[in-house]
């Protein structure tokens, strides 16, 4: 089994949700970047989502493109994103890790090499946002034939005549975005969470993560009832933005994620 499975299968028999993070890789440097990645499963995390900067972050709030921002003035690369990831093998060989990000640094970087050097640094999947199944076989049939899972986005207006498109070669689990908007914005009800996951249910047997718009520890364990996963990115990425210094800035991800981690594993108990 993938570390990705491993995870979800030993989360599914002691009967709880995965705390799924979000931070962008070098923000708001490479050192406290890494400082916090390799802080966050000791805090709580089930899986960790990195993200590639870039440019032109379309499917994210102002909170991501300030990190994306922050790390590219930083000198942040794509090369440096994978650099990070095997220090972080260094030590941790369990926790689930997944590229998130967009399609253009990867293309620019080469898709053979930049798949070939994912899997060797230990990446276990990718998110790529702006690319849809149609084009399969730009880097989703690579990434797989690789060994990486290929995760795809739904969203409130993916409807069932498309749903079975997008899920397509869908691996890892699904990320469903819970509001029509970009991270960080407005969360959605309850209501719309259960709904959504029943409908998604019906098109596939993966597990379901729930993102965007989810803050505090009583929201993620409500969220934690209803699915496989919690994703939270914003929240912890505002703690990197109101820091005054890098070690503040470790301090204040890694303790809303404990906190965080917290609420998502007592919220079935």
């Amino acid at each position: 089994m993938s570390r990705l499975q491993s995870r979800f299968a030993a989360l599914k028999a002691e009967n709880r949700a995965a705390l799924v993070t979000f931070v962008t890789g070098g923000d708001p440097d490479y050192d406290t970047s890494l400082a916090i990645l390799k802080g966050l499963p000791a805090a709580g995390a089930d899986v960790i989502e990195l993200g590639m900067p870039f440019t032109d972050p379309m499917a994210d709030g102002p909170a991501i493109q300030l990190a994306n921002i922050r790390a590219l003035s930083g000198k942040m690369t794509l090369a440096k994103t994978l650099n990070m990831v095997r220090e972080f093998r260094q030590g941790n060989q369990d926790t689930p890790l997944v590229l998130m990000g967009y399609f253009n640094p990867i293309h620019h970087y080469g898709i053979a090499r930049f798949v070939e050097e994912a899997k060797t640094a230990g990446v276990d999947g990718l998110i790529v946002v702006d690319l849809p199944p149609e084009h399969n076989e730009d880097l989703c049939e690579p990434a797989q034939t690789a060994g990486l899972d290929f995760i795809r986005l739904t969203t409130p207006t993916t409807d069932d005549k498309r749903l079975p498109v997008v899920l397509n070669g869908s691996s890892g689990f699904v990320y469903y975005v819970s509001v029509a908007g970009v991270t960080g914005a407005n969360a959605a009800t309850m209501d719309h969470v259960e709904q959504a996951v029943t409908r998604l249910r019906r098109h596939t047997d993966l597990p379901l993560c729930i993102g965007f718009g989810i803050r505090t520890p009583a929201h993620a364990a409500d969220v934690a009832r209803r699915a496989e996963g919690v994703v939270v990115g914003s929240a912890l990425v505002d703690q990197i933005a109101n820091a005054t210094s890098p070690q503040q800035a470790v301090d204040g991800v890694l303790s809303l994620c404990a906190e965080l981690a917290e609420g998502v594993c007592n919220a079935r108990h």
